[in-house]
């Protein structure tokens, strides 16, 4: 049986996880509008690059916790 504190460790695993996925979606979204307009391309290029950074860090929060 799972104690208050594993749970409460799991639960905040999911929301990681959850906010990971939502921004890979989010940056595929952008990509998909690059691809439609050069201005747009341009309006993107620094936050894709700072929400790929962002996935990075998340991913290595998560692999770390994991191993806890």
């Amino acid at each position: 049986m799972a104690t208050p504190t594993e749970k409460n460790h799991n639960k905040h695993l999911d929301l990681l996880q959850d906010y990971k996925i939502h921004l890979v979606k989010y940056i595929e979204e952008l990509e998909k509008l690059d691809k439609q307009s050069e201005f747009a391309k341009k309006w993107n290029e620094t936050i894709i690059k700072e929400r790929r950074k962002e996935v990075q860090v998340v991913d290595k929060i998560l692999k770390n916790l994991i191993r806890f």
